[in-house]
């Protein structure tokens, strides 16, 4: 809405006026009236809707043949309900009366041109445009909220382009459009009133690196379609053509909500008089949008695709690992992508290097590629051979620093949906590793978690990381579906879960049982050895201890209870006062649906079974679950990895829509 302005009316001529639909103009009846008047009455024509607006205390409304009186606040308002067909075709008249009845002294005119203005997107979020007559401007969460939505267009639709869409200021495609959100103009009234009328379609200048707006006219060629705003322009004169009643635009997002951008734009469209000096804004329309957030998918959500490495290492290729992996990927009904050495340089780790989300609008979806600062062998693989169509990608360099071993996507994982308390978190809640509660020590860069903080629909969690040498999070757990109410559990490594079944072996008499048993590379050391390890018990009781810490963290900031959790067996050892997995990490697996892609422990060995895979089998089977042991010990293991270092996965997106939940 522009500033409320009276239309001032006349004794001498008529007044003209312009009148939007739907929208009230205020019209000065006291400032010019014959003298000796004392009342008024009005009278309109067809279409017009006059109504007055006084304080039912001090004013009495006529009835019959009653007039209104001067001396009182009763202001006049008028408004039309349908566009001009031609110039003035609205009519008001405003009759002033003395003290005689039936005698006039005076008359004005006012005549009105009705047009219809109005700026429209996808205010209740159904996928289609639609007229609305409620709050455009306002951006409302949850399910009876409202406001548009945005896509970052960081997608690559044109096969001859290397770069993202967004990179671009003009159309490379038609399927472009598909990844903008639209936006029509309705502009509906006598063609000769914009001979003397004008429409400008702005931007605020915070938003001008955020958004570009681009105008269609009716073709099917890349031509047809015009950048009108932009970040080197901030206003555009619309092109009105004869007879022209709605222009369709096209909004494409720019950015992702970061630290310095909450994530809301606005448009807004003006009816500015030309006929004027200075030439004055009689009318105007915002509408706001979101820019929809990166979400990440936890492993509750089923597998689309997996993604593993072909590597070459001194002692040979990868290339049991990667049959294994097909297994798997069969068994689960989910796509293999191998990333060849040619493209990976030898580097294995694939879940370091990047993470799969995704971006929502009513409209349309598609997958998001989360690239780590990381750069390492496989730094191209994401913006070279992940960026394509419907595939979007988004990074954050750190600044001056390099990065440090916590930047890795490893170390960020996210939980399914949880409730704590009353609040809800129905994409459930990101988690990252960093130093806390320790004073100083490594943490995951500042810019990567101000990105996923300012995303709001999967508030962060902070763990404690860094007492581990590489220092993730996916060192000591895990999520797993389940089919029961609860339909997930947190798998937690446990070093006192392991030294309990060793010790519980020992007093079955199996004491001698090696681990590593079978292993070529590695030389055995029995249960017995390991219980009176007196070193090994106390970087365990260390290990437990951290691991315990992030289990209370985990039952508060999720809302868990004991039994949401299960204890894996696992030891680890202190190298530099930091731990390593002592044997193959096993919460380090891939999960693919119910199919549990382990490594492979080499557990002592009972009645002819690794002791250890049993005791996992017997934990997660009963909840539907079917482990699956594989080999990782010399290509990853060996090198402080294991199987989900080596892998990716990406998944389907939550069904649940992000604007339904309130952050």
């Amino acid at each position: 809405m522009a500033p409320k302005r009276a239309v001032q009316l006349s004794l001498k001529m008529p007044t003209h006026a312009v009148c939007v639909v739907g929208v009230s103009a205020h019209v000065d009846v006291h400032s010019d009236v014959p003298k000796g008047a004392n009342s008024f009455r009005v009278s309109g024509s067809s279409g017009v809707e006059i109504f007055m607006v006084y304080n039912r205390t001090h004013v009495t409304e006529p009835i019959g043949k009653a007039r209104w009186p001067l001396d009182t606040d009763a202001d006049m308002v008028v408004s039309v309900g349908t566009a001009s067909k031609e110039l003035r075709d609205f009519k008001v008249r405003v009759s002033y009366y003395g003290e005689q009845e039936d005698q006039a002294l005076g008359h004005s005119m006012l005549y009105l041109t009705g047009v219809d203005i109005s700026l429209e997107v996808d205010t209740g979020r159904t996928g289609k445009v639609k007229r609305s007559q409620g709050d455009k401007k306002t951006w409302r969460w949850g399910p009876e909220g409202y406001g548009a939505i945005l896509l970052v267009n960081c997608d690559r639709d044109n096969h001859r382009s290397t770069e993202p869409d967004l990179t671009h200021s003009w159309l490379m495609s038609l399927a472009d459009l598909q990844d903008m959100s639209p936006m029509v103009l309705s502009c509906n009234g006598p063609d000769e009133l914009f001979d003397s009328h004008k429409l400008v379609l702005n931007m605020p200048v915070s938003d001008s690196k955020r958004l570009r707006v681009f105008c269609a006219r009716g073709g099917n060629s890349l031509s047809d379609y015009k950048q009108v705003l932009g970040p080197q322009r901030l206003s555009y004169e619309v092109e009105r053509q004869s007879g022209e009643q709605e222009i369709r635009f096209y909004v494409e997002g720019l950015t992702f909500p970061d630290a310095d951008f909450l994530g809301l734009v606005s448009l807004s469209v003006s009816l500015v008089d030309t006929g004027t000096v200075p030439e004055v804004t009689l009318f105007t329309d915002t509408v706001g949008f979101r820019m929809a957030p990166w979400i990440m998918t936890p492993n509750t959500q089923p597998p689309e695709e997996l993604y593993v490495c072909s590597v070459m290492d001194t002692h040979g290729s990868n290339e049991k690992f990667l049959e294994d992996m097909s297994y798997l990927t069969l068994k689960a009904n989910c796509k293999l992508i191998i990333c060849p050495r040619v493209e990976n340089r030898n580097d294995r780790w694939i879940q370091d290097e990047m993470e799969f989300g995704y971006i929502e609008a009513p409209h349309k979806s598609f997958p998001v590629v989360f690239d780590s600062p990381r750069n390492r062998g496989l730094k191209d693989f994401p913006y070279k051979r992940i960026l394509g169509p419907d595939f979007g990608y988004v990074t954050r360099e750190i600044p001056l620093s390099g990065p440090s071993s916590l930047d890795s996507f490893g170390n960020l994982d996210v939980s399914p949906p949880v409730t704590v308390g009353s609040m809800e978190y129905p994409l459930g809640r990101i988690l990252i590793g960093s130093s806390y509660p320790k004073s100083g020590g490594r943490q995951m860069a500042r810019v990567v978690r101000n990105f996923l903080k300012a995303q709001q629909v999967q508030a962060p969690v902070e763990l404690y990381s860094d007492w581990l040498s590489v220092g993730h999070v996916d060192e000591f757990l895990t999520f797993v579906p389940t089919s029961d109410q609860k339909g997930f559990r947190l798998l937690l490594a446990s070093p006192s879960a392991c030294l309990k079944l060793f010790q519980e072996k020992k007093e079955e008499g199996y004491g001698e049982a090696a681990q590593f048993d079978g292993l070529k590379h590695q030389a055995k050391i029995s249960i017995n050895e390991m219980l009176a390890d007196r070193h090994l018990r106390r970087d365990n009781l260390h290990a437990q201890k951290c691991i315990d810490w992030n289990r209370n963290v985990l039952k508060r900031e999720l809302g868990l209870a004991e039994s949401d959790i299960v204890d894996i067996p696992q030891l680890f050892f202190l190298k530099n006062f930091y731990a390593e997995a002592f044997f193959p990490d096993m919460v380090n697996m891939v999960v693919l649906g119910k199919y549990l892609g382990i490594p492979k422990p080499y557990g002592p060995i009972i009645n002819g079974r690794c002791c250890l895979e049993e005791k996992v089998q017997s934990l997660l089977e009963p909840l539907g679950l079917h482990c699956i042991f594989i080999d990782d010990y010399l290509s990853y293991h060996e090198l402080q990895g294991e199987i989900h270092c080596g892998t990716n996965v990406r998944r389907k997106p939550f069904p649940f829509k992000w604007w339904n939940m309130v952050p």
